[in-house]
């Protein structure tokens, strides 16, 4: 995507830095509104519009090209290193396997060709749930459709500060793939791994 907006600078060299700019605006206003409670009536349109000078109608066009429709092409080569050999691990022992974003997700699970493997697949700014992780709502909505207890949940993400967090908040455990950042305090119940294949083999081993 970098290599496309840097095409697009020089195939629309006008155009261009009015959607850079909106597209870093657009990622500014997630972060500030996940931690902004009280900005909770403010959506990511309205700060993106505040923080350009644009209407929200032509940042969501902006956005929806950008963010939603042109990386979708990309994301196969996305994947991560072992996650159709987990996803089938889980699913022969009969483990319900869901997802959370912050974003839509359906059309980025088509396209890296993960439809059908989920029974739960939640959106932060579904009706029902309406806050950015770390918000607890969204995991609890997760346990809600599964009619389980939190503690029975596990949370896998790649964020200290979002996945972890938000899981502790909804007390449920979590497992954060990558590396722990130094400044990041260890999670209580966070369980940092390199790589979907090794939660494999600790899944394999104690379930």
């Amino acid at each position: 995507m970098a290599l496309e907006l840097a095409t697009f600078a020089f195939t629309q060299p006008l155009r261009a830095p009015r959607c850079w700019r909106t597209l870093a605006a657009y990622r500014r206003a997630q972060e500030s509104l996940r931690w902004q409670p009280s900005r909770a009536g403010t959506t990511q349109l309205e700060m993106a519009a505040e923080r350009t000078g644009l209407r929200p109608r032509e940042i969501e066009q902006i956005v929806g090209e950008w963010m939603f429709e042109r990386p979708l092409k990309h994301l196969p080569a996305c994947r991560a290193t072992g996650l159709f050999d987990l996803l089938r691990f889980l699913t022969s022992r009969g483990v319900q396997i869901g997802v959370l974003s912050d974003y839509p997700a359906d059309a980025k699970l088509r396209a890296l060709g993960l439809d059908g493997w989920f029974s739960v697949v939640l959106c932060s700014s579904d009706p029902k749930i309406g806050a950015l992780k770390p918000d607890p709502r969204g995991f609890l909505a997760a346990c809600e459709r599964w009619q389980l207890d939190p503690g029975d949940v596990l949370v896998v993400g790649d964020r200290f500060d979002v996945d972890a967090a938000g899981a502790d908040a909804a007390g449920m455990p979590s497992v954060i793939i990558g590396r722990q950042p130094r400044t990041e305090s260890t999670n209580r119940r966070s369980l940092v791994l390199p790589s979907l294949e090794r939660l494999q083999r600790v899944l394999d081993k104690h379930c």
